[in-house]
This record gives C-alpha cells, sequence and structure tokens, in this order.
C-alpha cells in the first residue's frame, strides 16, 4: 500500500452536523490512531502531477491541485461504485446524476452545468489519458487500473481549452512497466454485488516493447421492486477493458497505443413520486428505499457502449519533446428510459387522480395515474482529437512549451416520450450535431531568481456547432428542420507567480480566463422552440500557499470569480422544459484546504474541506416554479420566481472529507489494516429557483474496509462497506407533476480478496 496521499481538513462547519455522537465516534477513532502512532521515521512520498503538461511536484504548481491516488482512490470503488463515487473526494468537488450511473455531471468551486441531456457542454470537463471527453457518454467510462486522478480547480484554459471555465478532472490509466506485474481483486456483497477487476503486463519483446491489459466487471442484482408492474428494478452489469502498448525501438521515440471498450447495462435514476411533503425537504412515510410505485419506465433501462483509441507518439530532438496524441472515440449504442413523474398522482389536469402524500397502500396493476410521463432517448457519437505539442528541456531559467489542438465531434440524438395517456413510446425529435473546434496554444515559465517565478500562458480558440432537430409531433414548433449555427473564438491566458519563502514553503497568485463555447438543446419539448446559449466567459483570482516537511503537508488558496454571459438551464416547473439561457453574469469566491499528516508507520490522517459562495446576477429572470412547491423567492405578478441572486444549481456550498488509514504490522511481513473514508456536503440548491421542497440540507456517507494483508506475498483478504449507516439522502427532484425525489445508493457491504503479483 502506498503512502502519503493523505490530505486533511478545516472544520469550522462541524457545528451544523446534526448527528454528534457520530463525529465524536470518529474523532476517537483518530485520537486512539494518534496515541498508536509510534515513533517511525517514515516520509512522505513526493508528489508527481501533470497539469501544467509536464511532470512536475505538486508544492512547486501554482495552482490548486488535488491528486488522489493508491488505496485513497481504489478504496472507493470497492463495493461496485461508478465515477459519481469521486463526490467529496477533494476540496469543492461534487459529483451527480439525474440519470443513472451512466450520465455523471461535474462541478467545481460550484460551477457546474445540471443539464440532463446528452449533448450537454460542461464547465469542468474530464480528460482520460489527456483526451478531453465532451459528451456525457464518454464521460461515463468506468475507472479501472488507475495510475491517479487529478482534480485541478480553476479555468484551465490555455493548455485543455474550452469548457474548462471551473476546472478539470484528469483520470490516468497504470501504464506498462518492464518488470512482470499484475493484480487481481474479487468482492463479492450484499444485493447480489459481485465484482472483478485485473490487470498483467511487463515486457513483450526485451528492450523494446511493453505491454498490460486489464478488464473490469461489476455486477448487482434487482434489489427494489415495484409493486405497480410486479417487477424488479436496481441491477447493472458491466463489463470494460483496456489494452495497451507501449514501443520503444529507439532512445529517441517511443509510440503507446490504448484500445478501451465498454458495454453497460444498468438501471437508471428511479424517481419516487410524492415523497416530499409541501413545505418540506425531508423525505415523507411514501418513501421506501426498497420500492417504487413506476406504472411506465420498461424498467427504466440506461445501455452504454462504447470504445476508444488513443495514440501518443514522443520524439526527443535534444532539449525538446515533440508529442503528438490522436484519439477517436465512438459511442455506438446508448439508450436511456424512465418513469420520470415516479408513477403516481400529480398536479397536471391530465391526472386522474390529485397529488400528494397517499396513506393507502398500493396494489400491483392498481396505479392511481393513468397519464403515464415516460421520457427517454437513443444517441450515437464520435469524437476525434488531434494534439501535437513541442516542449522544451532546457534546464535552466526558462521552460515553454506550444502546440495546436483539433476537436471534431458528432452527436445523433433520437428524443422518445410516452405521455397523457399515450400507449406507444414515440419519438418526439431527432437531432444532428456537428462541433468543430481548432486552438493554438502556448505557456512558458521564468525563474527570475532563486525565490521567484513567473508562468504565463495564451490559447485562441475558434468554436463552431451546427445542428439540425426535427419535431415529429403532430403541433407546430418554430425551428424544426431549420439549421441552427452558433459559432464564436476566444483568447485565454493565465498568469501565474511563485515565490519560495523557504525550501518547505512557497505561495502563489494566479489570475486566468477561459470560456464555454456556445451551446445547443439537442431535443424539441413540448411546445419550446430549440433553445441555444451564447458563450459564457470567466476571470479568475486565486492566491494560495502550499507547505511540507518530512512529515506533514498542506496546501490553501482562496479563490474569486466572475462570469459573463453565464449558461444557465432552466428545468421543469410547470412548463417541463429543459430550457438554456444566458444570465448576465455569475460570481462565487470561497476557499480550499487540505493537508497530507503522516504519523508514524502506522496512521495516516487525511481529508480537505471546501466553502464556496455562489450568487446568480440577473434581475430580469424569472422561472416558473414547480405546482406543489413552496418557493421562497421573490415572485413576480406572473408568479414567477425571482432568481436573482440565487447560488448556482446542484453545487453544494461546502464539502468536506476525512480518511483514516491504519495498520498493524505483524512477524514475517503479515498486516492488519483498517480504511474509512467519510465525505460530507453543505446546503444544495436542486433548481435554479428556491423552494422549501428542493433545497438540501447537510449530507453524509461513510465506507469501511479492513483485513489482513501479505505483504511479502501480495495477497489481501478483507470487509468492506460504502454508505456503512445507509443514510437516505435526496440528491434530486422532479418538480413538474408532483414533489418526485431520487436518492442516493443503499449500503453495500461484503468480502474481497485481492492478489497482486
Amino acid at each position: 500500500m502506498k503512502r502519503g496521499n493523505a490530505k486533511v481538513i478545516a472544520t469550522g462547519m462541524i457545528h451544523k452536523f446534526k448527528r454528534p455522537g457520530l463525529y465524536q465516534a470518529l474523532l476517537g477513532v483518530v485520537l486512539l490512531g494518534l496515541a498508536g502512532g509510534g515513533q517511525a521515521q517514515n516520509v512522505l512520498e513526493e508528489i508527481i502531477v501533470t497539469a501544467q503538461k509536464r511532470e512536475q511536484n505538486l508544492q512547486e504548481v501554482p495552482i490548486s491541485i488535488s491528486q488522489l491516488r493508491g488505496d485513497r482512490l481504489n478504496n472507493r470503488f470497492a463495493g461496485g461504485a461508478d465515477i459519481l463515487a469521486l463526490s467529496s473526494a477533494a476540496p469543492g468537488l461534487h459529483v451527480e446524476s439525474s440519470n443513472g450511473r451512466l450520465a455523471p455531471r461535474f462541478y467545481l468551486r460550484g460551477l457546474g452545468n445540471a443539464d440532463f441531456t446528452q449533448a450537454a457542454s460542461q464547465p469542468v470537463s474530464i480528460v482520460f489519458d489527456e483526451v478531453p471527453m465532451e459528451k456525457v457518454g464518454f464521460k461515463a467510462f468506468p475507472l479501472f487500473d488507475m495510475a491517479d486522478v487529478e482534480v485541478i480547480r480553476g479555468p484551465q484554459g490555455t493548455l485543455f481549452g474550452r469548457n474548462t471555465t471551473a476546472g478539470i478532472v484528469h483520470i490516468k490509466s497504470a501504464r506498462p512497466t518492464a518488470e512482470a506485474q499484475g493484480f487481481i481483486r474479487l468482492a463479492i456483497g450484499n444485493k447480489g454485488t459481485v465484482n472483478a477487476e485485473g490487470a498483467i503486463g511487463g515486457t513483450l519483446t526485451e528492450g523494446t516493447l511493453l505491454g498490460r491489459i486489464s478488464f473490469l466487471s461489476q455486477n448487482r442484482g434487482d434489489w427494489v421492486d415495484n409493486p405497480i408492474l410486479g417487477t424488479e428494478l436496481g441491477s447493472h452489469n458491466i463489463l470494460a477493458g483496456r489494452v495497451q502498448l507501449l514501443w520503444t525501438p529507439t532512445d529517441r521515440f517511443s509510440a503507446w497505443i490504448m484500445h478501451q471498450h465498454q458495454d453497460a447495462e444498468s438501471t437508471a435514476s428511479l424517481f419516487r413520486a410524492n415523497v416530499f411533503n409541501k413545505g418540506s425537504n425531508k423525505l415523507n412515510a411514501n418513501y421506501d428505499r426498497d420500492t417504487v410505485f413506476l406504472d411506465g419506465g420498461d424498467g427504466n433501462p440506461a445501455t452504454l457502449k462504447s470504445h476508444g483509441t488513443t495514440l501518443r507518439l514522443d520524439w526527443e530532438l535534444g532539449d525538446y519533446t515533440l508529442s503528438s496524441i490522436t484519439s477517436y472515440q465512438e459511442i455506438y449504442d446508448r439508450l436511456g428510459r424512465a418513469d420520470i413523474d415516479g408513477g403516481y398522482g400529480c398536479a397536471l389536469p391530465f391526472c386522474s387522480k390529485p397529488a400528494g402524500p397517499r396513506s393507502t397502500p398500493f396494489r400491483a396493476g392498481n396505479s392511481p395515474f393513468n397519464g403515464n410521463i415516460d421520457t427517454g432517448s437513443i444517441i450515437e457519437a464520435t469524437q476525434f482529437t488531434q494534439e501535437i505539442r513541442l516542449t522544451s528541456n532546457l534546464g535552466g531559467a526558462f521552460n515553454y512549451q506550444a502546440g495546436v489542438f483539433y476537436f471534431e465531434d458528432e452527436f445523433n440524438g433520437n428524443s422518445k416520450a410516452q405521455s397523457f395517456g399515450a400507449k406507444v413510446f414515440a419519438t418526439e425529435s431527432t437531432s444532428h450535431i456537428e462541433n468543430t473546434t481548432w486552438a493554438l496554444f502556448g505557456q512558458g515559465s521564468y525563474e527570475l531568481n532563486e525565490q521567484l517565478s513567473v508562468t504565463a500562458g495564451l490559447r485562441y480558440t475558434d468554436d463552431k456547432k451546427d445542428a439540425v432537430i426535427l419535431d415529429f409531433r403532430a403541433r407546430p414548433v418554430a425551428a424544426s428542420g431549420v439549421p441552427i449555427t452558433l459559432a464564436d473564438d476566444n483568447l485565454s491566458w493565465d498568469l501565474a507567480l511563485g515565490y519560495a519563502v523557504n525550501e518547505d514553503t512557497r505561495l502563489y497568485a494566479r489570475a486566468a480566463s477561459g470560456f464555454r463555447a456556445p451551446t445547443i438543446q439537442d431535443r424539441i419539448q413540448d411546445d419550446v422552440e430549440v433553445t441555444t446559449a451564447d458563450s459564457e466567459t470567466i476571470l479568475s483570482y486565486e492566491l494560495g500557499i502550499k507547505g511540507q516537511s518530512a512529515r506533514f503537508r498542506y496546501n490553501m488558496a482562496a479563490f474569486y470569480y466572475k462570469i459573463d454571459d453565464m449558461q444557465l438551464t432552466a428545468i421543469g416547473g410547470r412548463s417541463n422544459a429543459t430550457t438554456l439561457l444566458n444570465a448576465n453574469a455569475g460570481s462565487g469566491y470561497g476557499v480550499e484546504a487540505e493537508f497530507d499528516y503522516l504519523l508514524g508507520d502506522k496512521l495516516i490522517l487525511s481529508g480537505g474541506f471546501g466553502y464556496n459562495k455562489t450568487e446568480i446576477k440577473d434581475d430580469s429572470l424569472s422561472l416558473t416554479p414547480g405546482p406543489l412547491t413552496t418557493p421562497t423567492d421573490p415572485l413576480d405578478a406572473n408568479g414567477n420566481a425571482l432568481i436573482d441572486g440565487n447560488p448556482f444549481q446542484h453545487a453544494p456550498q461546502w464539502t468536506l472529507n476525512v480518511e483514516l488509514d491504519y495498520s498493524h504490522p505483524l512477524p514475517g511481513g503479515h498486516e492488519l489494516y483498517l480504511f474509512t473514508d467519510w465525505k460530507f456536503k453543505g446546503e444544495t440548491n436542486d433548481f435554479l429557483y428556491e423552494s422549501e421542497e428542493f433545497v438540501f440540507g447537510t449530507q453524509f456517507e461513510g465506507g469501511l474496509r479492513a483485513g489482513y494483508r501479505n505483504t511479502l506475498h501480495g495477497f489481501e483478504i478483507g470487509f468492506f462497506a460504502t454508505n456503512i449507516t445507509d443514510e437516505d439522502n435526496p440528491i434530486g427532484g422532479i418538480d413538474f407533476a408532483n414533489n418526485t425525489g431520487y436518492v442516493n445508493e443503499p449500503r453495500i457491504w461484503g468480502g474481497e480478496f485481492s492478489w497482486r503479483f
């Protein structure tokens, strides 16, 4: 087990928590570990990151960065969790989905996009092995056989381009090694959970060719009853694999190629009607985690098949490295479908029964809601990227890199619905969207003296989108079939100063700009025209301090940003529409803190805290609230909520994470271990308007791994649990017909075995 990747917290929000006994118990565990920490001579490992597309010590990079690796990363997926398990794993990072595990949405420093449609653009870019993944389906590739994950906060427009106004999450796979090595891990748990992961690699041709192959299988049985239709839901079956080759015919040239594939079947989010009473955000008596009352959705399926290939070539040219990164990604089968009204009761005119809580037990085949609102989509998407970059290795005070980048993708979507009592799940609209982007970029760093350094960069980006969207319903919709073109260009920049107070402490100041390209809605809903949003631009300022000693490391930052023409997505309300729009502006400020504390050779204490205060700034924007909600915003003459001053949608006001990693060595290379991680998030507003029902309070989840390992032979056997207190946390809602909600994953526990060789 690798050491030293630990981070700890600022605890200023503890007084808001409502379960003091739990936190007293956690504190007791910490103090017990401190008492047994010993006086070993271990030191923290150096952390190497690639946030600036070259390998650097984390403490020397003038950017707010977290790196997740080793057990701190892998333990979060012990129960078969998906990429949403990264939520709150680093300061300011939030991940959520209203479409299940195959459509994640990311937020950093309070900034994200709650748009659930498949073509939606996001201000947090997900990068796999230096390749940005644009469409949401590409972001859902399962995480396995990973080297590390870097969470890079703040605009990254110079080196990573558009749609990085909040930052990036860079996921890096484990690479082939010359030494033959591998692992296999098997976990069996409750609710029919069976997970397997493994990899093997090494030298294929002495001195020139290395290889690695890895796989993942995640399975869970159906565990949620639906007495309305007499069915069961909740299962998933995920298969994924990756093959890599690294060819080094000479000391000056290398070629790395990777191909990966996934075939995923799962259950989309399960919407639960009327689980909030009017005026309350607490789950009511209608809620039962193990039961739903859906009269449609066909089992709420979510399937995704995709593959992709990336080729990287590197030439060493004296004091320079010329790199080419070429990637092609394809989603060739993506289906999502859900009974979004939750299955019973609504406030719309076509409902046969009134909305609200019901005390009468539900019986199979006796749904009180004749009108079924059942939506879904079928999509295909391709993406091609090409980057060519020249990086200097001058060894002196000045180094730089410059390059060109090209991106194109093509999206085809088929939006389907069964609503208003219809018997057919029929196509409502189709969409064809093409996006082409090219960019020129450069960045350089100069050490003015032994203490002071400066980093500056520029990127010019040209972005164009073309779309044709057709309406197939028997009602006229403006813009149906009319080509839509959106185009814009932008010059992004960043400037950072670093100052070494001494060999252990560094200060930095950074200013950066970025932009999110214009975007087009990928469907027509109701009588609403196809909506678009113009580009948004951001200007961000950041001050930070980084320090490290042999056994203690910390990073802290304070930030402020302002967004012009902020892209927003209005979802739901009485019109049940998803509408893109631009607010005049938005702003955010906050702090982040994390540190690593190595306490002898037995205990690592780790964690992080992030706080962000966000605000929409547009006194003319108003939205229709849900018919059964209790808005707390001012209302205009039409009963619409004025959202000026509201926080950004779906982003928690603060996040906090704590990890404890304890090991007890035994003679002969044997060891007992315990790892526990806890994540918390503060108040979160689910919609752009605020209401009593859909502003969620403090939530938390905890995880645990404990067992035995043989450090000489690589064997490990143990116990795992996720959401160990089985918290029922509402994570989102549907407001157009009733007060519907969807919740987090249940407690998953079981045993696991692994062998590293």
